[in-house]
């Protein structure tokens, strides 16, 4: 059953990368070459967007609930991704990278921001100096 999930070009990942192409971003897709192969690379500016699943990566919001089934084995799962999610992102921060997260419930369910700001904040985010930005539901946080 997991072979059927998909870790690339996810309906989330490809609105991102339509309405960022559209506004004229270009990009490179999942370089091996980076750590956590980043969904969306920009080079020119230094930067990488994850667009990442709440499940998938624990993410603590209404989209993420812990399985009632093999409870050991998802906590284990889920627990690995979300440290090797911390060490790629310290990992790209230490090669100069600039780290953009977009999580899935920015994007759907009962929290989600209107697309078009969420667009509009990744473009913000890219055409500044800041270091990091987080797009989850209901929320936006960008740091230096």
């Amino acid at each position: 059953m997991m072979a059927a999930v998909k870790g690339k070009n996810t309906k989330p990942e490809l609105a991102i990368r339509s309405a960022l192409h559209g506004r004229g971003f270009r990009f490179r897709l999942h370089r091996k070459d980076l750590p956590g192969k980043p969904d969306l690379v920009f080079t020119s500016r230094n930067a990488v967007i994850f667009v990442h699943g709440c499940f998938w990566h624990g993410h603590d919001c209404h989209l993420f609930r812990w399985p009632k089934s093999r409870e050991d084995f998802w906590r284990e799962k889920i627990g690995a991704n979300i440290e090797r999610d911390r060490h790629q992102c310290e990992a790209l921060a230490a090669a100069g990278w600039r780290i953009g997260t977009v999580w899935e419930c920015a994007l759907k369910g009962k929290t989600r921001l209107p697309f078009d700001s969420v667009v509009d904040q990744c473009a913000i985010w890219l055409k500044s100096d800041l270091k990091t930005m987080e797009l989850k539901g209901d929320e936006a946080r960008a740091t230096v």
